[in-house]
């Protein structure tokens, strides 16, 4: 018998196109059902979550997760990555830096949001960069005529955004942190606030009017939504 979407508490937003909340973080992982293969967005914040994600993953696939697109390098999107062995990792150019010389930096933040010290420990002796970087855009061909487009929109969350498009109708764009819904967007020490609108832009004209858009926390949003964060993220960080 086949598992439905919700049965698995995932929210369908497209054919063989869906997304889940995870609990703690309320982070967003996004999957993508092609023939044979499966595209997973974002791997949760540990290595615990990310076997949970991939047990869940691989039965709507009904198979394993072939590709991993990792949106950004912040840990409750990384750290569940290593779980996803044999899979194609796909990251925005330079996130294999972060993971090679900025473990510390990542440990710190898991634990300072209340990961516990054992599981960002386990995580980040783990944690292997992504084997594919993408400076542009790259077509993932998913087969049964499924495509997935990766862009590297960034810099603006951070110096190393990608975002998903699945093409279909209607088309979904996962955004990972450069639009967030469930609070004000963050910008820590990595993020190039001078850049995020003109990166906001980008999705915009990626996804076009009437796609979904499926921020890196809290719910789906339109494009009409993106605009407003983009103009008020403009006016917080005085970017003309």
């Amino acid at each position: 018998m086949t598992v439905t979407w919700e049965e698995l508490g995932w929210e369908r937003l497209a054919a063989g196109v869906g997304r889940c909340r995870l609990p703690g973080w309320d982070c967003t992982a996004g999957l993508v059902l092609g023939e044979g293969t499966a595209l997973l967005v974002d791997a949760g914040s540990s290595l615990a979550e990310g076997v949970r994600l991939r047990g869940q993953a691989e039965e709507l696939a009904g198979g394993r997760v072939t590709h991993l697109a990792l949106t950004h390098p912040h840990f409750d999107h990384v750290f569940g990555a290593a779980v996803f062995a044999g899979a194609e990792v796909y990251g925005a150019v330079g996130l294999d830096a972060v993971f090679a010389y900025e473990r510390a930096d990542l440990r710190l933040d898991a634990v300072r949001n209340g990961l516990p010290v054992a599981d960002a420990d386990e995580a980040v002796d783990a944690l292997a960069p992504p084997r594919h970087a993408v400076s542009g855009e790259w077509t993932l061909d998913l087969g049964d005529g499924r495509q997935a487009l990766l862009a590297n929109v960034g810099p603006g969350h951070t110096a190393h955004d990608l975002a998903v498009l699945v093409p279909g109708d209607p088309e979904v764009v996962f955004c990972g942190d450069l639009v967030e819904e469930s609070g004000e967007p963050q910008a820590g020490p990595d993020a190039v606030p001078s850049r995020w609108p003109d990166a906001l832009d980008r999705l915009l004209a990626l996804g076009g009017e009437d796609a979904l858009y499926v921020p890196g926390h809290g719910a789906v949003v339109d494009a009409g939504f993106v605009r407003r964060q983009r103009d008020a993220l403009a006016t917080r960080f005085g970017v003309i």
